[in-house]
């Protein structure tokens, strides 16, 4: 850069159409769609990329309102998280989400509306919500829309949008604080490849390293299609001999564990996330340490939530195996009653044991589910 200060406009201006219109990797074509606003942070230049043939959930995005100067990358990351949750569910569910971790999510029970489950996600952690996208696998009616634009929502996806929706999203005299909210339709995220064994359309995942170097990668998918795949966690030393989980969970906790385990697919390891009544209570992300993840959690269930839901009762999904049965007292000690993670501690028996005499169901995942985004 010269002597002189350019703004970040002008810099971004300059340096656009540095990306090529089509490009190739891993025998696979694709072409530009746009220009992204930025990249990670506003001084990155970025483009989003499609593949050539077929169709793209993300790449074919559909812009009925742009917002302020379109969309970024972290915009397209919240909006493929987001969706990447919704996809597992068949009944109404919504994503919040912030720096691509989930600050709430909520599926609808019997009886609730969209804008009933919209409430819920956000209001599982108002705060990290401030600003979020707002995933949906349903539509977004005109109840939905006032819901949204009483809050500040970054941007808002949904496979349909209503003309009154829309409309009460393009009105900033009734609700300013949401002037530049955007507004995108999607195809049915149900659509994307969930469980081990999918066709995963186009490229596997991929990580770029800081020398450049790629790694390539099978896309995240879960073997847990349904309740009838959970097992009871069994393990065995020379101890304790062959041990299993002996409490029951009651058939919500049961679809509670699922909805956890899909939502954590999505939380940056460690994570475990917190659900009741197909709610999230609270998400602990990001921590280096698995007990510290449970601490985290619980303590935004205390400190951040405003849903209705008490935490006695409630169930925890752990993105990894327990070490050590400390994270199993922490989540019983606050009320938590079944919990479900992958097997693979050389403690697994000894974790059991704690857990039967804590009450708490404990249901081994057949896989393992860090991401490290």
């Amino acid at each position: 850069m010269s002597d002189k200060t350019i703004s970040r406009k002008s810099y971004l201006t300059q340096n656009r159409g540095e990306y090529p219109d089509t490009t190739s990797f891993f025998g696979k074509s694709f072409v530009k769609v746009d220009d992204l606003r930025y990249g990670t942070n506003p001084h990155q230049t970025a483009a989003l990329y499609k593949p050539a043939e077929g169709s793209a959930l993300i790449g074919d995005l559909k812009t009925l309102k742009t917002g302020k100067g379109g969309l970024s990358q972290t915009n397209l990351e919240d909006i493929s998280y987001a969706l990447n949750i919704c996809k597992y569910f068949d009944r109404p569910c919504c994503a919040c989400m912030k720096h691509v971790n989930p600050s709430g999510v909520a599926v609808a029970n019997e009886n609730d509306h969209p804008k009933d489950v919209f409430v819920k996600a956000f209001n599982a952690d108002e705060r990290a919500s401030f600003g979020c996208v707002a995933g949906f696998n349903c539509e977004v009616d005109g109840e939905t829309a006032k819901e949204i634009m009483s809050r500040f929502i970054e941007c808002v996806v949904a496979p349909s949008v209503t003309a009154e929706a829309l409309k009460i999203l393009h009105d900033h005299e009734t609700f300013k604080k949401n002037k530049h909210i955007r507004v995108i339709e999607c195809a049915n995220p149900a659509g994307l490849p969930k469980f081990v064994g999918d066709q995963a359309d186009g490229v596997p995942t991929m990580k770029v390293l800081a020398d450049g170097s790629v790694i390539v990668a099978d896309p995240l998918l879960s073997g847990l299609r349904s309740v009838d795949d959970l097992k009871a966690a069994t393990g065995q030393n020379k101890k304790l001999g062959a041990v299993e989980s002996e409490p029951k969970a009651t058939p919500q906790q049961l679809l509670d564990i699922l909805t956890a385990w899909y939502i954590n697919i999505n939380v940056r390891s460690n994570g475990v996330v917190l659900v009741k009544n197909g709610v999230t209570l609270a998400v602990g992300t990001g921590e280096q340490d698995r007990v510290g993840a449970v601490e985290q959690a619980i303590w935004k269930y205390k400190n951040k939530f405003s849903g209705e839901e008490n935490i006695e009762g409630a169930v925890m999904a752990s993105d990894g195996f327990f070490p050590f049965y400390d994270a199993v007292e922490t989540a019983a000690n606050a009320g938590i009653r079944a919990i479900i993670s992958p097997a693979g501690s050389i403690h697994d028996a000894t974790v059991i044991q704690r857990a039967n005499e804590l009450k708490v169901a404990l249901f081994h995942a057949p896989e393992r589910i860090f991401s490290h985004h």
